[in-house]
Order: C-alpha cells, then structure tokens, then sequence
C-alpha cells in the first residue's frame, strides 16, 4: 500500500521517481530539525552538528562503522558539537535582546543536571558554559555532591541548588561557599532559611541566598499545573515577607540576593511565560524596596523544545523561537524595573531541555513486522475453503462480495459490509457456529479487502471521512531492538512525540504504514504516535523489509531526560552510546565508546567514578587551606560530609 496522499501522489506523478528530498519533506525534517538534521544525496540521514552541511556525520556510515568494530544496535549517538550550538545560540539569543534593549544586567544559563545527567554530558556543558558565563543545577544532595565534583577549577562558576534540603545538604552548601563556590541556595521552605542561617553564622559565611515564590501564573502544556500557587515548592508572598523579616532581625537583608520560579517544562504558549515574567519582575522590585538585597532573577526552566515541527501552542511543539524568547525576557523585566526606578537584575535560566534535547539519537534496527495484508486469498484457496465446509457462514459470503464486487463508486459501503461481516462472524465463532479455519479465512479476506479499499481510496482528491481510521487498522507492526521504557520512557509515560525515520534507503519511497513495538514483554511497549506538523500522525510511513538486509530506524531530540529516566525494565539496561565530533579537517571523530549494561552493570548509570570526585574534592579543599580560606577542621569537616553523602542514602533520612 502507499503511503502518500492522493494530492502528493499526483505531484509525484509530475516531478518523475522519487528523491531524498521528497523524502525530507515526507518526515517533516526542515519542520523540526533546527538544522541539525538532513538528508544526503544517497539518501541517508546527516546530522549537522554546526549546521554546516559540509561538515555533517553520515548516520548510516557511522553506525555501519560501528558495527564493524563490534558495536551493534541500538545505539545511542550524543553529538557535543549540536550541545554547543545550542549553548552558543542561547546566549547568543540574550546577548542580542540585551543589546537591543539597553538592558543594564547580565544573562546566565544554569544546566539543571537531573535533564541528563551522563558524565559526558555534564562535562560538556560545563567546559563550553565556562566560556559563556553559564553554570551547573542541582536539585538533590547526590546532584550537589557530583557537581561540587565536577566543578573543581571551576570557582566562578554559578551552581543553584534547588529541591527540599536537609540540614548535612545545608551545612554542605555554606562550606564550599567558604571554599570560593559561586553557590547559591534556594530556600523552597522556611525551616531551609533557618537552617541556612544556623551554619552561615557558624562557619562566618554571608552565603547568596534564593527565594522560590510561588506565583499566581501558571504554565501551558503538560507541566502546567507545576506552577501557581498549588505548585510543589516553594514560599507564598506573605512568608517571603517573613522571611526577608527574619533575615533583618538577624543584619542579613543583604544575603537575600536572588528570586526564584518555575513555571512548569516544555512552556508551549509564550503568552503564559510574558505573564509569568510580569509578576515575578513585580516582586522583585518590591523585595528591593522593603530591604533585599536583590540582583538576580532565576526565571527556572520552560523553554520548550519543537518535537513535531509545528511551531504551535501543542504540547510537543511551542508558539515561539529562543530569539523571541530572550527578546520578551529581557524587555518585561526592563521595564517593570525601570517603571519602579530599580536596577536591572542578572537574569538567570535553566534551559536543560533547550540545551541537550537535540545532541542525542538514538538508533535501532527492525527485526521482523507483522502484515495485516500480507496473504491475500486466491481464487484456488476460496474455492477449497468452500469445499471444506459443509455450510458457509452468511458473514463469511458477505466478505468474498465485499472484496470481489469492490469498485470506486463503493468504498465506503464495501467498508461498512465488511466491518459488519467481521463483526458477526466473531460473534458466531463465539458461539461456537463456526469453525476455526473459516475464522482464519475471513480475517484474510477482511485485512485484503481493507488494503484494496485504501489503495483506492488514496486516488481520491479527498479522503472519505468514514475511511480516516483504515490506515491505522490496517498498519504493520514492526519489531524493533529496543526496549521504549528503558530509552524512550516519556513516550511510553506522557505520549511524547519524537521524530523518528528511517536512517537509510530515503532515496526509496516508502510502501507502508506502520508503529514500532519493542522487544519487551510488556503490551505497552510500542509507538503509536508520531510527529507532524499538522496533527499526530497514528502511523510511520517505512519501508518493506529485506530478506538479510538490516532496517534501521532513529528517534531523534532524545538527549533530555531520557536517558535518565529509563528504568531498568526487564534487566533491560542502558543501551551502547558513541561520543561524535567532528575534527577541524571535517574528519569525523568517535571519541568515546561506552557499552551498554551487562547484567552485573545495570547498578551503574553515570558513568560517574565516585573514586575521582573524592581525589578531586580532597585536593580542592587542600588548596583552600593553603590559601587560608578553610581552616583544617573546616576542611575535615567539608570532605567529611562530601564523603558521607556519597556513601549515604539519597533521601532525606530521619532526624534531619
């Protein structure tokens, strides 16, 4: 069957066989791709991680390569190259809006970690936002301990530390604030302030403390309700008062240096987010005026990130570009600002989705498919069946006239007769009025009388309305090397799209609709919803299988929080991943190769030795007491708390 409309089907017809670009418009790549993605003249996928189409990575070539040096699919790709564009654009983004706007302050981009948590990935965002002025988020005491890790060197650079803490959490913060990190906490309730406080006054600290407020506004999209003031965390306006009270009474309005919100991820509607940034600009120039010392707006995370090329106010896509983004940012603020006479505050933004999305994909290949239509019934066989039987169900005739008085003018009657006919004949076999081998038969002639309905019907200027769902009955289903819970996970939980295509024999027209199932044993492992620009498409146009010949597919923009929210379901662990760059003479590099779990590996997600952030953690606070700047027992009790955490229960245990 095919898989193009009757109006595309007859352009085909005018611009002769069919070519990679009409394969580049078939899965919508210019729609949702950013630039990063093309496809070659050989029809094979190209990433372009710098959007320089001399200097792409054949995805096809690479994985071949790959498997040449042992190395099979799945595999998942990260591209550092994509992560650095983006970086660059988003502070490219604000600068601009900055400039444009006379904005007085200065932009930040922190990485909340928990969006991707991998070694490789963490390391990436903070060598490149060390150039940028950009910094590191951590939302629990395991994130702290590994980035105060990873960030050894790094003195300047911000770290927000978000999340409910405990008090070895607090006291940790407070110390490497006297260490020399740029660290700031943000208190989400009011026993964190007191606790914050406690040690700041022990260890002799005036630590940058944040405020998360829980504002009025709310979100769009799925995380719409993480916002407003039902939200999670944070304080209501009158114990942000408090607490600036509180603060007072003890000389350190000043400490009060940063506020806080979030207003949900993947914001789809910039009109939510223009509102939102209104009334936190309000509150902050209020906080000013009763005392704070307050220069810096944290404006959380919510830049949302355009799945299915839409580039509208659904949940998969957004209604507006990064440009617009920082440009109604940076003059909302302004101009509450300027109105109150105050100063422009640093902005602060935790665009982790923004960042990685793009940077990783993950590619499979197909190991069998499942045909509705693939053995339609002969003259021969019809005529034995009949034989066979010493009567023929009344259901069973209706479905031989529906497949052999089949014409143009009768789509959508033969369509109703043998949706009818089906239907009774179950209830019959039910009863137990007919026997198995006619139960066969007339599913046969049901699938092939769909298929001859739809080829027909696709001629048509238009679709009938009462055919819609036969290409998604009548879809293949393709097995895939793949576990979607383990590397998928939010298709599975949310219904998140993820553009997905085939890597390869793009110069072909794909001949069939299908959705993917995984090899897990559980129903709920399949794709049934897919990118386009118009509306979910239900079914992914592919290609037929060749008899020895791998089929690989890859879901792209899959670097945010899927590889760290996949589960290990059914021992299924991480899958191989690839490190690719490509070198200045446009050489493509693979510079890491890291195998996916074995069975006594699936306790290991980051790629995290806790042996070198201890060694990197001792000589850093060694450092600090040559200098003078801790004490030996501030620094014992520094490494001693970083060790225990380490070696200690990720949850708040009792007594804290």
């Amino acid at each position: 069957m095919t898989t193009i409309s009757p109006s595309e089907s007859k352009s085909r017809l005018l611009r002769g066989p069919w070519t990679p670009e009409d394969s580049s418009l078939l899965y919508g790549i210019s729609d949702w791709s950013s630039g990063y993605f093309r496809v070659s003249d050989k029809g094979t996928l190209q990433v372009t991680p710098d959007k320089d189409p001399a200097r792409a990575v054949d995805v096809h070539e690479l994985i071949e390569g790959l498997r040449e040096r042992g190395v099979t699919t799945p595999v998942l790709l990260r591209f550092p190259g994509i992560l650095a564009d983006r970086m660059h654009a988003l502070h490219g983004a604000f600068s601009k809006a900055i400039s444009d706007h006379d904005y007085a302050g200065a932009y930040s981009c922190v990485y909340p970690i928990k969006v991707n948590q991998q070694k490789q990935v963490v390391e990436s965002v903070r060598d490149i936002g060390s150039t940028l002025g950009f910094g590191l988020e951590a939302g629990s005491k395991p994130e702290l301990l590994a980035v105060l890790g990873m960030t050894a060197g790094f003195n300047d650079m911000p770290i927000v530390c978000n999340g409910f803490k405990d008090d070895e959490f607090i006291e940790t913060v407070v110390l490497a604030t006297k260490l020399g990190r740029n660290i700031i906490p943000v208190v989400e309730k009011f026993s964190e302030l007191e606790l914050l406080v406690k040690h700041a006054e022990r260890y002799g600290v005036r630590p940058k403390i944040g405020v998360r407020v829980k504002i009025s506004a709310r979100g769009a999209g799925r995380w719409e309700g993480s916002a407003g003031v039902r939200s999670k965390f944070g304080l209501f306006i009158s114990e942000v008062i408090e607490a600036l009270e509180y603060l007072k009474a003890r000389g350190m309005e000043d400490c009060l240096r940063m506020l806080h919100f979030h207003i949900g991820s993947q914001v789809c509607d910039i009109r939510r987010l223009k509102h939102a940034i209104t009334e936190l600009a309000y509150i902050y120039t209020e906080l000013r005026r009763l005392g704070a010392g307050m220069d810096t707006i944290d404006i959380g995370g919510g830049l949302a990130v355009d799945y299915d090329g839409s580039k509208s106010a659904f949940d998969s896509s957004m209604n507006y570009s990064i440009e617009e983004y920082a440009a109604d940012v940076i003059y909302r603020i302004k101009t509450v600002c300027d109105d109150a006479g105050a100063p422009h505050p640093t902005i602060i933004s935790e665009s982790g989705r923004a960042m990685v999305a793009y940077m990783s994909v993950l590619v499979f290949d197909v190991l069998g498919v499942s045909r509705f239509d693939a053995s339609p019934m002969t003259k021969a066989e019809v005529q034995r069946m009949l034989e066979s039987e010493e009567e023929t169900p009344q259901p069973v005739l209706d479905l031989l006239a529906a497949r052999d008085e089949l014409t143009d003018r009768n789509l959508v009657p033969s369509f109703h007769d043998a949706m009818q006919a089906r239907d009774e004949l179950m209830s019959l076999f039910s009863l137990g009025y007919v026997s198995l081998p006619l139960r066969a038969a007339g599913e046969r002639l049901f699938w092939e009388t769909g298929a001859q309905i739809l080829d027909r019907a696709r001629k048509l200027k238009e679709m009938p309305e009462d055919l819609s769902a036969l290409p998604e009955i009548l879809s293949d289903i393709y097995f895939c090397n793949l576990s979607i819970f383990q590397s998928l996970p939010d298709s599975w939980a949310i219904d998140q799209v993820f553009p997905i295509m085939p890597i390869h024999r793009l110069d072909e027209q794909p001949t069939r609709l299908g959705i993917l199932a995984d090899i897990t044993c559980d129903s709920d492992g399949k794709i049934d919803n897919f990118a386009s620009r118009r509306e979910a498409k239900k079914t992914l146009e592919l290609h037929s299988l060749r008899k020895g010949e791998p089929y690989y597919l890859a879901a792209t923009m899959v670097g945010a929080y899927q590889e760290i929210l996949g589960d290990l379901h059914n021992l299924l662990g991480d899958t191989n991943a690839a490190h690719i760059t490509i070198g200045d003479d446009g050489e493509v590099v693979i510079d890491e190769l890291i195998r996916g779990d074995s069975v006594a590996d699936t306790l290991s997600y980051m790629q995290v030795d806790h042996k070198d952030l201890r060694r990197t953690m001792r000589a850093d606070a060694e450092k600090a007491v040559r200098r003078g700047v801790l004490t030996v027992p501030e620094s014992r009790s520094l490494l001693s708390f970083y060790e225990a955490g380490l070696d200690g229960y990720t949850y708040l245990e009792e007594g804290d």
